[in-house]
Parts: C-alpha cells; sequence; structure tokens
C-alpha cells in the first residue's frame, strides 16, 4: 500500500478531530448488493458497507467475511483494491467493510495499539457491533465468520481474535503487526520500524475453545511495516498453543512475485501459516491495477485468504 509512512505516524500520533469538522468522503453507489449502515458500540457510531452475494436462496446461511481497512484507505478503497466482491459472488459469502471515523483518527486509521487507554478496546467492541447487527439481519452462519485486515486494520483484527478467539475461524493479517507489541503510538511506531519493543504475554486459550487459524502475508521489501513483523506475529500465535514451525518452502506461480510459506502446526492441526512474499512492500499483494494501495505484480491475497479462511471453515466440525 503506497501510503507514506509519515502518514501512518501522522495516524497513530493523531488526536480525534473536533466535532465541527466534516471530513471528505468518496461518493458511493449503494446497490441491491452493496448496502451501507451504521453500527453503534462503545466507541459510538461506525459506518459500514455490506456486500451480499447475489441470488441469496431462502433458507440459505452464508459465511461472513470481516475486512478492515489500513491507514488513508475507506471501504470502499479496500473493495476496490482486494476485489473481494468478486471471489464473494463466485464462492458465495457475505464481506462487511466496518469504516473508522476520521473523527476518530485523522488519516482513518484503526487505534489497535491503544489499549492502554482503553480506546483501541472500544473501537473492537464498535466492529463487533457490525458483527453482530449483520448475523442478526441477514443469512449469517455464525459458525462460518472471520477477518481479515491490512496495515491498522490487520492490527485491529488480530486484537479481536485474540481476546475472543471463540468468535472466529479464521483470521489473515497483510502487512501488520504481532498482538501484544504495541500498547501505545510510541511503541506502535518503533516496531513498524522493527525497533525492539517490550511484549506482553496473550491471553490463553480456554480448553473448550479453539485458536482460529491465522495467516499472515507480509511483504519482504515493505519498508512502512518492517518485514520482521510478519514473522513475530505467526510466530507469537503459534506460541499460544505451542505449535512448531515447519520446513519453509519458496514458491512462485508465473511472473509474480515469489513467497516463502512457512507453516507452524500443533499435532498435526494448521495454527499458523506465514507468507513472507519477495518484493512486496506495503501494498495488497496481487491487487487491482491503477488502485493507490495495490500492487498487481505480488500473488493473490484475496484469493489466498479465502482459499485459507475456506479450508478452516470445512474443519468446523472436526
Amino acid at each position: 500500500m503506497r501510503v507514506g509512512t509519515k502518514a501512518i505516524k501522522d495516524g497513530l500520533r493523531a488526536a480525534p478531530l473536533s466535532l465541527k469538522s466534516k471530513p471528505a468522503r468518496k461518493a458511493m453507489a449503494p446497490s441491491a448488493n452493496w448496502t451501507k449502515g451504521i453500527a453503534i458500540g462503545a466507541a459510538g457510531p461506525r459506518r459500514y458497507w455490506l456486500y451480499k452475494p447475489p441470488g441469496m436462496r431462502r433458507n440459505e446461511a452464508l459465511p461472513l467475511l470481516v475486512m478492515l481497512h489500513g491507514c488513508g484507505q475507506d471501504a470502499e478503497a479496500l473493495a476496490a483494491s482486494s476485489r473481494m466482491n468478486t471471489i464473494a459472488a463466485r464462492e458465495r459469502f457475505f464481506v462487511l467493510y466496518p469504516e473508522q471515523d476520521r473523527l476518530s483518527n485523522v488519516q482513518g486509521c484503526w487505534n489497535w495499539y491503544d489499549t492502554r487507554t482503553g480506546r483501541a478496546q472500544a473501537e473492537a467492541n464498535s466492529i463487533s457491533a457490525a458483527i453482530e447487527q449483520i448475523c442478526l439481519t441477514q443469512a449469517v452462519d455464525r459458525n462460518r465468520v472471520a477477518l481479515a485486515g491490512i496495515s491498522a486494520g490487520a492490527g485491529m483484527a488480530v486484537l479481536l481474535a485474540t481476546h475472543h478467539p471463540e468468535r472466529f475461524r479464521a483470521i489473515a493479517m497483510h502487512s501488520g503487526i504481532a498482538p501484544g507489541v504495541a500498547h501505545s503510538s510510541a511503541s506502535a511506531i518503533k516496531a513498524m520500524f522493527g525497533q525492539s519493543v517490550t511484549t506482553s504475554p496473550l491471553p490463553a486459550v480456554a480448553a473448550d475453545v479453539r485458536l482460529p487459524a491465522l495467516l499472515v502475508i507480509h511483504g519482504a521489501a515493505d519498508h512502512v511495516v518492517a518485514p520482521g513483523n510478519g514473522a513475530e506475529a505467526a510466530l507469537r500465535w503459534g506460541e499460544r498453543v505451542g505449535a512448531s514451525a515447519g520446513k519453509p518452502r519458496r514458491v512462485q506461480r508465473g511472473a509474480r512475485y515469489a513467497a516463502t510459506i512457512t507453516d507452524y502446526r500443533k499435532s498435526g492441526r494448521l495454527v499458523a501459516t506465514l507468507c513472507a512474499v519477495e518484493r512486496l512492500g506495503h501494498a495488497w499483494s496481487g491487487g487491482a491495477s491503477g488502485q493507490p494501495f495495490s500492487d498487481p505484480r505480488g500473488p493473490d491475497a484475496s484469493r489466498m485468504i479465502w482459499t485459507f479462511i475456506a479450508r478452516q471453515f470445512a474443519r468446523t466440525a472436526d
């Protein structure tokens, strides 16, 4: 994602805007399959956009994928960059895009790192409220709900799944920072640049809860969020249940960037996968051409994410 380092740092440090401010918004184009709404949680109201696959059948319950945008983005930008709605139409699942309010962060960043003040938890609560609203009003299969996010959205996605692992079957982090690493804007900025920070232990996983599988996608040439953050995210997630790393394998499809894949397993069960993409910067890998938040030369992150999530859904009854 070609959002400058300065913009992200400004977003991390930003105080909420005055309530008199009127941040500019892109015009949206609602349709029968692309609708907008508002959910109210602990952080106040948050807009969201929902993609609903065409041809819903009576008594049909479909999976839900929640997509969280990064700094400098909104729901429309992430939908355009990732093209996840195209996959949703083909594979038949809902896509929910919660949207950060510019009154809460001038750069549109989710305040995932601000756990000491409780602002991060409040925003997570508002996202949870949007998820619950969709589950109540749409034909969603509650046993097949997953999260994905990029940059600040990745940090918020893993925060949600860290504290409520029972609610999600899978999580995907694209270009984000490991859970438990940052608790303030200062520690988040240090982590972004790959500087050592004090980490906190992640909450224990209850014996009757299965930790949702985590997919981490990170560019090896990311100069905004240091690549080591991706490796640490997969490692820390695996450590929660004592998973061990397997042998890395290098893969490449055609002329797209190559990637090194490392799986973390516990007793044969996949707990986390790290996909380190060569030559990829801070961008949605394989994203739409011409979009400011995409690098179409990378492997298709959207297809990887859905394939990974669908496999976890298929194992729901295991």
